[in-house]
């Protein structure tokens, strides 16, 4: 009996070291001349997912030679001090990047808090005048994990010209950047979402599919096309508390031709992405880019 063959595994944390080592390289490149790249992450509260995500965006930072300032508050934190906050370290010529830990306490407006951020300092890409940047085509800092998602699509060698590529979830911070990057590199580009008669339909045809919806197994191997490269950007858990992501693994890798992993997948670019928009924000502020 012949062994069905495997889509192959696009390793994100491989692809991530990799590219953190030429952030490293350039950014030891600045320090010669006398520029350090800075970021500055804040953390709001107690929230226990938020306190891994923002000590692994340290230590990335320590490991990439970028100069990292955390300032930890209470969740009781009033809403203006935060901003009041923000607008020195948009003043402060030491920081380059400023980063605000998603969620919030609920008095805080998030959107309020995102725009207070300096548009030279943006470098989760968020605001809305960044959305602006990426519709329109302008340079500018492209949100963290879609930028990295297209990385590894481009790690398979797969040429996006002329593909159709459809995009599983229309959110601010994934769904919708995804498909404009996607739209950059020309490919046709449909987006599903929880309004859609029949993804199946779409993704059937796709060659590229994204899901990032937050639901396990919106992808099942019924709904791909064999050969499709397939990333999946959820974060999930199973009946057994084990972390997976919106696509059946086990059974899409039998018809794709490649697929991202969770963990080991997404979440490591998505971090890698943040410290090279750090870095590209001094060079911006150098004239470099």
């Amino acid at each position: 009996m012949t062994t069905p063959t495997l889509g192959q595994i696009i390793d994100g944390v491989a692809l991530s070291a990799k590219l953190r080592a030429d952030v490293a390289t350039r950014a030891l490149a600045l320090r010669t001349r006398g520029a350090t790249p800075g970021l500055a992450v804040i953390l709001v509260g107690e929230d226990p997912a938020s306190a891994v995500y923002v000590r692994n965006k340290v230590k990335a930072c320590a490991d990439t030679g970028i100069h990292s300032v955390f300032e930890k508050y209470e969740a009781t934190l009033p809403e203006a001090d935060l901003l009041a906050r923000i607008a020195a370290l948009n003043a402060d010529p030491t920081v380059h990047g400023i980063l605000v830990q998603m969620p919030l306490p609920k008095h805080i407006n998030p959107h309020k808090v995102i725009e207070a951020i300096s548009t030279a300092k943006d470098v989760d890409g968020y605001a809305t005048l960044s959305a602006g940047e990426l519709m329109t085509g302008q340079p500018g800092f492209r949100p963290c994990t879609p930028y990295g998602c297209m990385k590894l699509i481009e790690s398979t060698g797969l040429d996006l010209r002329g593909k159709h590529a459809v995009v599983i979830g229309r959110s601010n911070t994934v769904g919708k950047p995804m498909a404009l990057l996607l739209l950059q590199a020309n490919a046709t580009v449909t987006v599903c979402h929880s309004a859609t008669a029949d993804i199946g339909h779409h993704t059937r045809q796709a060659d590229v599919i994204v899901a990032a919806v937050g639901k396990r197994n919106v992808l099942t191997a019924d709904m791909v096309k064999p050969g499709a490269v397939v990333i999946d950007v959820g974060m999930n858990r199973n009946a057994e508390g084990k972390l997976c992501g919106d696509v059946d693994f086990a059974g899409v890798q039998r018809v794709a031709s490649h697929i991202t992993p969770v963990p080991g997948g997404v979440g490591p670019m998505t971090i890698t992405m943040l410290m090279k928009n750090t870095l590209n924000a001094l060079k911006f502020k150098l004239g470099l880019m």
